[in-house]
């Protein structure tokens, strides 16, 4: 299967450019159809949510589209998305309800590959019912997780494991379906981030094993805000401060205070356009949403992967002067970069200088660089996209190579 990237390129007003973007990491740019869908419900007509006016039912229109969307794009059902506006805001939120029901002897266990949104909320939860925090390591031959001490680790008083469906530094992909069975053995809820890990792969909650998902719809060309998906059944359990007038009903208990329509509308419209991806053939996939983005995250893999291939084989064609961190067996297109004798801060600017941009830092990943042992100087994070092109990875390894 074959992707055409010029024509997925053209739905980018920001890639008719000289930039080449290595930072989808940290947020894609967006296409012409999700900045068009925002304006158009922004505009309007437009009223909070009802059934008495046509701008009252054009909002009520917006949230059930989205919930439908995510359903499909999760593996979910419309009555378990909720929308936030971030990942973390969404993590916090849920660490906090589910906390309630926490007593001493309790433990709950988070990851040193996670970044800190995944991290800190159960943290700082588990501290203020004083209970126990545990941990899966990394190690740092593979950087990817050690589940040798699972059994142990996740135990008859765990309550809740936090994992990363995909590292936001260095690509790594655990193996969900290992932590989650033993999750659920004694009782305890999973509860994924999957921010970067939807860029790349399409999630299946069931699948997974995932209780609770987050996601970021600006990860995959969407706009600025945060997906969780759930059980309906699990989050009827789940009773969040709300104002009192508000309503109980779920998944609307957890979504505080108007909802940003166009946010929504924006955010479907990126799921539609990852469905009917430009420069992919519908093939046999034409009939449901979820067919279709099964068979349009086929061809990003397809392509994503010859892309890290060829980078890396330039990586290693420099020799020593490039350390790669990104390991494990099963990774997405990610990599971090350190430089010995450079720093990273100077190798970015200077790949920027070039119209090329990887930027430098730890990018919110606390725990993964304590456990690779990286220093202050932080690294160059690459991440590949669908929009990326062969001769943009060529133009990326030249200036390394100049630079490095």
């Amino acid at each position: 299967m074959t992707l055409d990237v010029g024509a997925l390129r053209a739905a980018f007003p920001a890639l008719d450019g000289p930039t080449a973007y290595f930072d989808g990491p940290g947020g894609t740019q967006t296409p012409t159809v999700v900045g068009e869908a925002i304006a158009r419900t922004l505009t309007g007509p437009l009223s909070n949510r009802g059934t008495g006016s046509a701008s009252q039912r054009n909002a009520d229109a917006v949230v059930r589209a989205f919930r439908a969307a995510y359903a499909d794009l999760l593996g979910g059902v419309p009555e378990g998305i909720v929308h936030g506006r971030s990942a973390t805001q969404l993590t916090y939120d849920f660490s906090r309800a589910l906390a309630r029901t926490w007593v001493v002897g309790d433990n709950v266990v988070v990851s040193r590959l996670d970044h800190d949104a995944n991290v800190r909320p159960w943290v700082q939860a588990a501290e203020h019912r004083g209970i126990e925090v545990r941990w899966l390591e990394v190690d740092p031959a593979t950087a990817e997780l050690d589940l040798g001490p699972l059994a142990t680790t996740v135990d008859d008083r765990t309550r809740l494991v936090a994992v990363t469906g995909a590292s936001n530094l260095v690509g790594t992909i655990p193996p969900l379906r290992t932590i989650a069975d033993r999750a659920h053995a004694v009782g305890a809820l999973l509860y994924v981030d999957a921010v970067h890990l939807t860029a790349h792969r399409l999630p299946d909650l069931a699948t997974l094993g995932a209780d609770l998902l987050v996601c970021s719809p600006y990860k995959f060309f969407g706009p600025h805000c945060g997906v969780l998906a759930g059980d309906p059944a699990l989050l009827a359990t789940i009773h969040p401060d709300k104002l009192l007038p508000s309503t109980d009903q779920v998944p609307e208990r957890f979504e505080l205070g108007t909802l940003p329509y166009e946010v929504l509308a924006g955010a479907t419209a990126a799921v539609d356009f990852l469905a009917d991806l430009p420069g992919v053939e519908p093939g046999a996939a034409v009939g449901s949403r979820r067919d279709r983005l099964e068979h349009t995250h086929a061809a990003i893999a397809e392509h994503e992967a010859a892309l890290r291939d060829r980078l890396e084989s330039g990586l290693a064609a420099l020799g020593d002067r490039v350390v790669v961190h990104s390991r494990a067996a099963d990774r997405t297109p990610t990599l971090f970069l350190t430089f010995p004798g450079r720093r990273s801060a100077d190798v970015a600017q200077g790949l920027l200088a070039r119209d090329v941009l990887a930027p430098a830092g730890s990018f919110y990943a606390v725990e993964p660089f304590r456990a690779l042992a990286l220093d202050d100087d932080a690294g160059v994070r690459v991440g590949l996209a669908a929009y990326t092109e062969t001769d943009e990875v060529d133009r990326l390894l030249d200036g390394l190579a100049a630079l490095v």
